[in-house]
């Protein structure tokens, strides 16, 4: 018996793509791209201690020791917290302005906050370690800073070619990169 939906009688490289579904909504925080193969990696080693942790727990209240089970419990929490947030680091855009997601805290520009947005070769951070390589980073120039460029001092690069989410991807971070500056150009 065949069964067609299981063949390859069709080219898969235009079906799962970065953009954004034609019906979705452009006032909901979007990520422009997808998060990273190292990115994920991280997260599931984080998740993979937290389920070590829980099952400790999980043994510690069979030995009538509730206070390790909760200092286990509550570690595991934390690396459950932290492994949610490192996936949700990165851009974000919709209709109201960009967002950059950090570990510890986010920033949020308006677009009309916004001067320019570009992608320039500079030496960036690999994998945010101290190393750094020569590569490509997205630039965000604020409309309200003033630097020696003239218009305004750039903020931290919103992405580069060298991060846990492109890191020997390029065509992603250059769809990505393309993206972002297509959102700075028709909303600003």
């Amino acid at each position: 018996m065949p069964l067609p939906f299981l063949t390859a009688d069709r080219d898969f490289g235009d079906v799962a793509g970065d953009a954004p579904l034609p019906y979705a909504d452009r006032d909901r925080w979007r990520r422009p791209y997808r998060p990273g193969p190292w990115r994920v990696l991280m997260a599931a080693l984080e998740l993979l201690l937290a389920s070590y942790l829980l099952f400790a727990t999980v043994i510690m209240l069979l030995a009538d020791s509730v206070t390790g089970a909760l200092t286990c419990a509550g570690v595991a929490v934390g690396f459950i917290l932290a492994a949610l947030r490192l996936l949700r680091v990165g851009v974000w855009v919709s209709a109201h302005g960009l967002r950059q997601v950090h570990l510890l805290h986010t920033v949020t520009l308006a677009w009309d906050e916004i001067a320019a947005v570009r992608t320039v070769q500079q030496p960036v951070k690999w994998l945010a370690l101290p190393r750094t390589v020569q590569g490509q980073a997205v630039l965000v120039v604020p409309a309200g800073r003033r630097g020696r460029g003239g218009a305004g001092a750039p903020l931290r690069p919103l992405l580069t070619d060298s991060n846990a989410d492109f890191l020997s991807r390029p065509e992603a971070f250059d769809r990505a990169a393309d993206t972002v500056e297509a959102w700075a150009t028709e909303l600003r």
